[in-house]
C-alpha cells in the first residue's frame, strides 16, 4: 500500500500533460481496499512558438514596427509584457533594430522615454536624439570611431539629432540642446557617412521591377519593388522589403547590411535573375 500511495505521489508531481487532482478519504487500511485511481485533469494544449519560451516573433516585430511612431501601441505592448522594451528585430539580412534604436532614429523623444523607463538600454544613438550631449560625448571619447558606425537602415549618427527636429512640439529647451549636439556631431566631420548609392534613373530602375522565383514553395518569392523614397526594395513577396544601395552597375547591397550584395543577370535591358551573395552566393531568383 504504502509503495502505491508512492508511485501515486511521484506520479502526481511529475506528470507533464497536466494537474493531476487526488481524491483522499478518511478510510481504514485493509488488505481489502484497492489503491485510489487518480482523476486527471488534462490542461488543453495550445501552440507554442517554435522558439518557445523565447518571445514569438510577432510580439517582437510589432513592438519594433510600433516604436518607430505609435506610443499608443507600444505603451500596451510593453505594460503587458515589459521585456518587450528591449526587443530587437532583424528586418532582413542582419539589418537588426531595437525598439528603443526604431524611437531614436525618427526622433521619437516620448517613445524612447516610455522605452526607457521600462528597461531599455540607452545607446549612442538615444542619447544623440534625446541631445543627452554629455553621455554622447562620454561613449564617442570612449570608443574612438563610434560615430562612423551607422544604425539601423545605415542612419547615419547626426541624422538621429537631426531627425528630432522633426516635431512640431519640440520645447525650446529640447532645440537648444539638440542644436547643440548637432554641432558637435558636425564639428566630427565624420558623424554622417552613409553608404554608397550610385544614381539611378527612372528607366534604370523599371529594369529590376518584378517578382523573382527561388524556390517550388508558394511564399519562395522575392518582389522586387520601389518603396516610399522611390528606392529600389527587395523582400520576399508581401513584406516590407529592404533598400538597395546601388554599388556597381548590376549590383546592389540592402540597406543596414553592406556585407549582402545582390547581383542581376540583365538581357534586353530588363533583369532576368538575381543572385544574393552573404559574401558566398546563396541563393539564386529566377524573374518570373
Amino acid at each position: 500500500m504504502k509503495e502505491n500511495q508512492s508511485n501515486r505521489r511521484h506520479f502526481v508531481k511529475n506528470s507533464v500533460f497536466g494537474v493531476l487532482a487526488v481524491a483522499t478519504t478518511s478510510v481504514a487500511c485493509t488488505k481489502n481496499i484497492q489503491p485510489i485511481t487518480p482523476r486527471v485533469t488534462t490542461v488543453q494544449k495550445t501552440a507554442l512558438f517554435y522558439r518557445y519560451p523565447s518571445l514569438d516573433d510577432e510580439s517582437v516585430s510589432a513592438v519594433v514596427g510600433a516604436a518607430h511612431s505609435n506610443l499608443d501601441k507600444v505603451k500596451s505592448l510593453v505594460n503587458n509584457r515589459p521585456e518587450l522594451a528591449n526587443a530587437a528585430w532583424d528586418w532582413g539580412f542582419g539589418d537588426w533594430e531595437t525598439a528603443i534604436g526604431a524611437a531614436a532614429h525618427m526622433g521619437r523623444k516620448d517613445i524612447a522615454e516610455f522605452l526607457l523607463s521600462h528597461g531599455a538600454r540607452p545607446d549612442h544613438f538615444t542619447f544623440a536624439m534625446l541631445g543627452e550631449l554629455d553621455a554622447l560625448k562620454a561613449m564617442l571619447t570612449a570608443q574612438p570611431g563610434l560615430q562612423k558606425i551607422p544604425g539601423p537602415h545605415g542612419i547615419p549618427l547626426l541624422q538621429h539629432a537631426k531627425h528630432r527636429l522633426w516635431h512640431e512640439g519640440i520645447t525650446p529647451e529640447d532645440k537648444v540642446k539638440i542644436d547643440q549636439t548637432i554641432a558637435y556631431l558636425e564639428a566630427l566631420g565624420d558623424a554622417n557617412e552613409s553608404a554608397k548609392n550610385l544614381d539611378m534613373t527612372e528607366t534604370e530602375k523599371q529594369m529590376y521591377l518584378g517578382e523573382y522565383r527561388f524556390g517550388t514553395e508558394a511564399d519562395q518569392i522575392f518582389e522586387l519593388k520601389l518603396n516610399r523614397r522611390n528606392m529600389l526594395s527587395l523582400g520576399k513577396k508581401g513584406t516590407f522589403g529592404r533598400a538597395l544601395n546601388r554599388i556597381g552597375p548590376t549590383l546592389f547591397s540592402p540597406s543596414g547590411a553592406p556585407s549582402v550584395q545582390i547581383s542581376f543577370v540583365l538581357k534586353e535591358k530588363q533583369a532576368i535573375s538575381l543572385t544574393i551573395h552573404e559574401p558566398q552566393p546563396l541563393v539564386t531568383a529566377t524573374r518570373i
